[in-house]
């Protein structure tokens, strides 16, 4: 006779067997059971299904970073399902991209095509994790290491190079005033490329000399200017009428990241180590940032540089960051114009 008593202890071997069997056929894993939310393959998008979505959600300067390799990944597997790409498999892709980038004079083994690519399945698999698409230990983006990435090779500009640079685009080109008011602009406040074409009316403080920057990773900073660059981009946007964005040729038409590189191309031309050297806007930002540092320190470089965040540089630079006006009287004597927010220097003692 069975006894009808309910066993204190759990399932034996053989009812496990049979309870796994059962679950393999109605196709439910144990996860599952516990409460993680089922994932059908139905659900589950496609590259060319989730690439629109998450181009969209992003800012414009990830789109604009990860478009081309979005676009190369949907060439790849477009049809393919979020779930179906292994990290080994993103390995070779990245490869791929590699060996495939057009190889230009300052090219480094296609290293950067490789990291971006790796980026751009990354920020995919990132977005696909927040909607519950796939888990975060499932993403396969993050089990694929990116290439090490190579010392830099831009630097700082000797005084006599700056000086033959600003002197060839004050004399050569289609709009000299603007070549040199875009150099000035760097030079002055080593800001980045973005920063510059992102320079709205609306941002240029005259009363304190300041210009408010836009730059990459959404950061919004007021930066310092000397009175005679600031009389300059009031005289310019004024002159050039139009719209709202401050830097624009003659026509009125706003300038775009071209401007940038017919410069340099102009400047290669006539300066032939400008050409050997790939130099370009952002070498000027390593030249003032150079300076500012080897003159008034780390934390007023880091700070002029609008570098004020981050989680590798250490606890002290919590408490030695530098402030507006100490990068305005950095900027003072960079230019040799006293500016409105710069402390007065103290008259010399003496001996």
């Amino acid at each position: 006779m069975t006894d009808p008593t309910p066993r204190s202890g759990g399932p034996d071997g053989d009812e496990l067997q049979a309870l796994r069997l059962l679950l393999d056929r109605l196709g439910v894993s144990p996860a599952q059971l516990l409460g993680q939310t089922v994932r059908t393959a139905t659900k589950m998008p496609t590259f060319d299904e989730y690439i629109p979505h998450v181009s969209a959600a992003v800012s414009e300067g990830s789109r604009r970073l990860y478009g081309t390799y979005w676009r190369k990944i949907s060439q790849e597997w477009g049809g393919r399902r979020l779930d179906e790409p292994t990290p080994s498999q993103i390995k070779q892709l990245s490869e791929r991209t590699r060996h495939t980038v057009v190889h230009r004079r300052n090219a480094r083994g296609g290293r950067g095509a490789a990291e971006h690519l790796i980026s751009a399945i990354r920020c995919l698999y990132q977005h696909a994790v927040a909607d519950r698409l796939i888990d975060a230990a499932d993403n396969p983006a993050m089990r694929v290491a990116k290439p090490r990435r190579l010392a830099s090779t831009r630097r700082a500009l000797p005084e006599h190079r700056l000086t033959e640079i600003i002197n060839t685009a004050a004399t050569t080109g289609d709009d000299p005033d603007l070549d040199t008011l875009i150099l000035r602009l760097h030079l002055e406040t080593g800001c980045r490329r973005g920063g510059a074409l992102a320079l709205r009316r609306g941002d240029l403080d005259p009363a304190q000399c300041l210009i408010q920057l836009r730059e990459k990773g959404e950061t919004i900073r007021w930066q310092p200017v000397s009175p005679t660059l600031m009389q300059a981009l009031l005289e310019h946007a004024e002159h050039r009428g139009g719209g709202d964005q401050v830097l624009r040729y003659r026509t009125g038409r706003p300038i775009t990241r071209r401007r940038y590189d017919y410069l340099w191309q102009r400047l290669g031309k006539h300066l032939s180590w400008v050409a050997t050297q790939q130099v370009s806007i952002h070498w000027l930002r390593h030249t003032t940032l150079t300076w500012v540092e080897r003159h008034h320190g780390y934390a007023v470089a880091r700070a002029y540089a609008g570098h004020n965040s981050g989680r590798d540089i250490g606890v002290t630079a919590t408490y030695v960051r530098a402030d507006l006006h100490e990068v305005a009287h950095a900027l003072a004597e960079l230019t040799g114009e006293p500016h409105p927010l710069a402390p007065p220097t103290p008259p010399a003692t003496a001996g």
